[in-house]
């Protein structure tokens, strides 16, 4: 069995992507899906847009934010191998 990559880990310590200051004056909102393939390092091999939020500003921040993350890699058996998840950004605004 294969035991699928990991982004949110405590200790991997991944940053929030920033709210672009135009998409907040806007009142842009909305939901990000971005497809990665994570290495067997654990590292963003691959990224793509899987659902855009409706926004170019909020998925264009997720995708730059993501490419410096860092992840658990995929593990099938003991060994590390690289495979694809799928992580959910959201942008909203407080009140």
């Amino acid at each position: 069995p294969i035991i699928p990559p990991r982004f949110n880990a405590d200790y991997l310590q991944n940053p929030a992507p920033a709210y672009p200051a135009l998409a907040r004056r806007m009142h842009e909102q909305g939901r990000v899906l971005i497809r990665v393939l994570v290495s067997a390092d654990g590292l963003p091999e691959r990224i793509e847009l899987k659902t855009s939020s409706g926004f170019p500003r909020l998925d264009h921040s997720a995708l730059e934010t993501i490419r410096n993350w860092k992840f658990v890699p995929a593990r099938q058996g003991e060994q590390k191998i690289a495979a694809w998840v799928v992580v959910p950004i959201t942008f909203t605004l407080d009140g």
